[in-house]
């Protein structure tokens, strides 16, 4: 019934009247009509969600047809997608915010539908296998966008599932301050997987090393320190029947020692097939030239950072390292700690140890035999102490191989201008 009467006849209406200032649909009603609206409107419903603005109005049945423009973004069409290692979430969304079809595919059936779909834009967390599967969607026409993992989080609201995360992805991709991470080509992730493969033997042999140490340490057998000095001297007391070793683990620390030798010789070979590829290509001789970086840093940037042109200045190039102070301000107070340690840090560990280096070579030099970049690192290393000098050398170094990247020049004390 309607709300102004009992059994009262409606009268004819003049369709609502349609004011577009500021880009909204609104609907005029004459005061003296507007009971009888509810015949119309109690279907609508707002939901802000639907639409990138944060505006949708319902439609109403007087409202003109909708322009090209408008059918065109209607058409538009985001594919999130919530990875796994045999079953594929996949929500299809055609209008932002609104899931219009579900699919649950395995491996097979995913590659099968990202070929039969017509290009759209797919969506991905930046997390195991998305690399591989960012460069299949690309070979068939579709836009990859990868989301970093952490900023989707926020986005998945109550219980955690594969529709979830998906609708969480639809959600995410609309927020303009989101970064996407670009997908890696082959040669990147075959560096990255060396450097991987690299770090993973050396915490095995310093694992090794420390359980040498330790358990000869019990003992009464003192290794003196540095790791070049564990091997020698185990291979040593082994050896030597008067060495007081108990017998029975003469063999077992044999075996610890030649295991030892034998991650350092699967390091070493890895280091080859880093040094081949570096001799192979022209950025990683330009970044060699820089003080500080060396083959182990050069190869690693190439791996993890991909393309330095999307960094516009050496400063959001440090940034995305991790070297520049974390801020803490508000109105007229501006208040900068220690840095945001953000980024990779396994990229930001080399740096600061080449920035060590730097350091510890410029002070056997004389005075007289710097150069403009060493004698800024000492004068730093005066006022603030070794540590901080470290890490704005490592800044410094970062802007550095940014502009010697950027302008496909090889390091001189021209290349230090405009680093910024």
């Amino acid at each position: 019934m309607p709300p102004n009467g009992h059994g009262a006849q409606l009268r004819a209406t003049a369709p609502p009247r349609l004011d577009r200032s500021a880009g909204v649909r609104r609907q005029t009603v004459p005061r003296r009509n507007r009971s009888t609206l509810w015949l119309v409107s109690c279907s609508d419903e707002m939901d802000s969600s639907r639409d990138s603005r944060g505006i949708c109005v319902p439609e109403s049945p007087c409202a003109p047809e909708s322009s090209g423009e408008e059918e065109s973004e209607m058409k538009d069409t985001t594919i999130a997608v919530d990875l796994a290692k045999s079953v594929f979430e996949v929500a299809v969304s055609r209008r932002a915010g609104r899931v219009d079809e579900r699919h649950r595919l395995s491996r097979a059936q995913f590659s099968r539908f990202l070929a039969e779909r017509a290009p759209a834009t797919v969506v991905m967390e930046a997390c195991g296998t998305a690399h591989y599967w960012g460069r299949e969607a690309g070979t068939r026409g579709h836009r990859v966008v990868l989301m970093p993992p952490h900023a989707v989080r926020p986005y998945v609201l109550r219980n955690k599932t594969d529709g979830a995360d998906a609708k969480g992805l639809l959600e995410a991709v609309r927020n303009e301050a989101i970064r996407p991470v670009p997908v890696k080509s082959v040669d990147q992730q075959v560096l990255a997987s060396l450097h991987r493969m690299r770090s993973a033997w050396m915490a095995t042999r310093t694992a090794r090393l420390n359980t040498l140490r330790g358990l000869l340490r019990e003992l009464g057998y003192s290794i003196p320190v540095g790791a070049r000095q564990v091997v020698p001297q185990v291979w040593v007391l082994v050896s030597d029947a008067d060495s007081g070793l108990p017998d029975a683990l003469r063999p077992v620390l044999a075996e610890a020692a030649r295991e030892i030798g034998e991650i350092e010789a699967r390091l070493r070979g890895v280091e080859r097939s880093l040094e081949a590829m570096a001799r192979a290509s022209d950025v990683l001789v330009r970044l060699r030239t820089i003080p500080g970086i060396g083959l182990l840093t050069a190869t690693s940037l190439l791996a993890f950072v991909g393309d330095v042109r999307r960094f516009p200045s050496g400063r959001r190039f440090a940034s995305y390292l991790g070297l520049t102070p974390r801020e803490s301000s508000s109105g007229l107070r501006r208040r900068l700690g220690g840095i945001s340690k953000r980024g990779d840090p396994y990229l930001r560990m080399l740096l600061i140890h080449g920035a060590r280096s730097v350091l510890l070579h410029a002070k056997k030099k004389p005075s007289g035999e710097h150069d403009r970049l060493r004698a800024w690192a000492l004068e730093r290393e005066r006022a603030r102490g070794h540590n901080k000098a470290a890490v704005a050398l490592a800044n410094k170094l970062a802007r550095i191989a940014w502009a010697v990247w950027r302008r496909e020049r090889a390091f001189g004390l021209s290349s230090m201008e405009g680093t910024d």
